[in-house]
C-alpha cells in the first residue's frame, strides 16, 4: 500500500474520531430519548390495556350484582362506569331490573342519566325511558324526548305517548308514520296496524317503503 493511501486512511480515521468526539453527546441523548419514547410507548399501551381489563371487570361486577338482586351496589357500579362504552348497557340491565323490583322512579332515574356515542343503543335507551315516562303518566315528557326521531320504533313509541294523552289524531299520524317505515315482513307490523286502528285510522294496504 502506498504511502499516501496510508495517510489518506489515517486523516480519514482521525477525522471519524474527531466527528464521534464532537458529538458523542448528541448522539448518547438521542439513543437514549429513542429508547425512551419505545419504553414510554409500551407503558402507555401497557396502561391502556390495564385500564379496558378494569372496565370490563367493572362491567360483568354490576351484571353479577343486578343477577342477585344488589340493586343499590349495581347502581354504584353503574356509576363507575359513566364514560365508557358500558354505561348505557349496563343502565339497561339495571333499569329493567328496577322496573321488575317495582321501583319504576329508580328506573328512569337510570335511564335518564344513561348516555351512549352509539346512536343503535342511544335510541334503545331513549325508546325505553319514553315507555315508562308513559307508564308513570308523563307522556307529554315522552313526546318531547322522541320529538326529533325518524326511526320505526320511536315513532310508534310516540305514538303510543299521544294515544296516552288522548291525542288520537297525533297518534293516528305517528303510527301510520312509523307503518310507512317497517318494510311489509316485519314482525312488528301486525300490532302497529290493530295500535293505528285503535286510534281511529286505517293500514294502508297499497304498499310500504322498502
Amino acid at each position: 500500500m502506498a504511502l499516501d493511501e496510508l495517510l489518506d486512511e489515517h486523516e480519514q480515521s482521525e477525522r471519524v474520531r474527531n466527528w464521534l468526539r464532537q458529538n458523542s453527546l448528541g448522539l448518547v441523548g438521542g439513543l437514549v430519548l429513542g429508547l425512551a419514547l419505545i419504553g414510554g410507548g409500551r407503558w402507555w399501551m401497557h396502561q391502556a390495556h390495564q385500564k379496558k381489563v378494569a372496565v370490563g371487570e367493572a362491567y360483568q361486577g354490576a351484571l353479577d350484582s343486578i343477577a342477585a338482586n344488589e340493586l343499590d351496589k349495581a347502581a354504584a357500579q353503574a356509576g363507575a362506569l359513566k364514560g365508557t362504552p358500558y354505561a348505557a348497557l349496563v343502565a339497561l340491565d339495571l333499569a329493567k331490573a328496577q322496573l321488575d323490583a317495582g321501583k319504576r322512579d329508580e328506573a328512569i332515574a337510570t335511564l335518564r342519566a344513561a348516555t351512549s356515542r352509539d346512536p343503535g343503543i342511544a335510541e334503545v335507551v331513549q325508546q325505553r325511558l319514553a315507555r315508562l315516562l308513559i307508564d308513570a303518566g308523563k307522556g307529554e315528557e315522552a313526546v318531547a324526548l322522541l320529538a326529533g326521531s325518524d326511526d320505526a320504533t320511536s315513532i310508534e313509541v310516540r305514538g303510543d305517548a299521544h294515544f296516552a294523552l288522548d291525542k288520537r289524531e297525533d297518534a293516528r299520524k305517528d303510527y301510520a308514520e312509523a307503518l310507512r317505515k317497517l318494510d311489509v315482513a316485519a314482525p312488528q307490523r301486525q300490532l302497529l296496524e290493530f295500535k293505528l286502528t285503535q286510534a281511529g285510522g286505517a293500514p294502508d294496504t297499497k304498499g310500504t317503503e322498502s
